[in-house]
């Protein structure tokens, strides 16, 4: 569904990403890992229209989509839930979910759509007039998933969902990931969380300093005693 190919980028003369060459099939769940600055944001940045690669190809079902702005790239069914939540405080939890739905052009579904939001994640139907600064961190990472999933998304970018939260919401927000996946969308998944990540990724990329070192399916990464010692505490 999604294949990048030498993607290169730089912050002036900075070489942030380096010939990065992946690919993400229909129906997977991929993850990145890497330490902090390795790239993996800039990666989804790039992917999602944010960022400007300096060459390199992004190809959505065989189309090169590098040309097109980030709103285009919605329309075509990339969604990215950025780092850090990025709600919009000031709005309603409502109010947050109808601006996920901004670009369709069938408004009549929308309602439709928040009333499934609020399915999967009850606490947000109960929540639906408060401000979304008021919310925990782990109902904002809710918010922020369902806001993505509101573009309707074919292929949703993950970006750190599970940064800052305790460990009992990081498992609940992963069991979210895969209960998405199931209902047919695509994955992108940006986490530090190793392990967490690579239990429930089909295949998986390593980034060090912006480029790939490592590649092949969670389970053999899980296994790899590089991928342990580095990433996973392991000896």
């Amino acid at each position: 569904m999604l294949e990048i190919n030498n993607l290169n980028v730089h912050y002036g003369v900075i070489h942030a990403l380096k010939d990065i060459t992946l690919k993400v099939n229909e129906g997977e769940i991929v993850t990145l890992i890497g330490a902090n600055g390795a790239g993996k944001s800039t990666t989804l940045r790039t992917i999602s229209g944010l960022i400007k690669a300096t060459s390199g190809g992004i190809l959505l079902e065989g189309r090169d989509i590098s040309i097109l702005s980030a709103p285009q790239r919605v329309e075509l069914g990339i969604s990215q839930v950025p780092e850090g939540r990025r709600v919009f405080p000031d709005m309603s939890v409502y109010e947050n979910l109808e601006l996920g739905a901004f670009l369709r052009k069938n408004k009549g579904d929308i309602k439709k759509d928040i009333d499934s939001v609020f399915e999967q994640f009850p606490i947000l139907g109960e929540r639906r007039k408060q401000m979304a600064g008021t919310l925990s961190g782990g109902e904002q990472q809710m918010l922020a998933i369902g806001r993505g999933l509101m573009s309707k998304p074919r292929i949703l970018l993950l970006d750190e969902p599970s940064m800052g939260l305790a460990p009992l919401l990081v498992r609940e927000i992963f069991s979210i990931i895969q209960d998405i996946n199931r209902t047919g969308t695509t994955i992108l998944l940006v986490e530090q969380n190793a392990s967490m990540a690579l239990s429930i990724a089909q295949r998986a990329y390593v980034l060090e300093t912006g480029s790939i070192v490592l590649s092949g399916t969670g389970e053999e990464l899980v296994k790899s005693s590089d991928i342990q010692k580095a990433y996973l505490g392991g000896e």
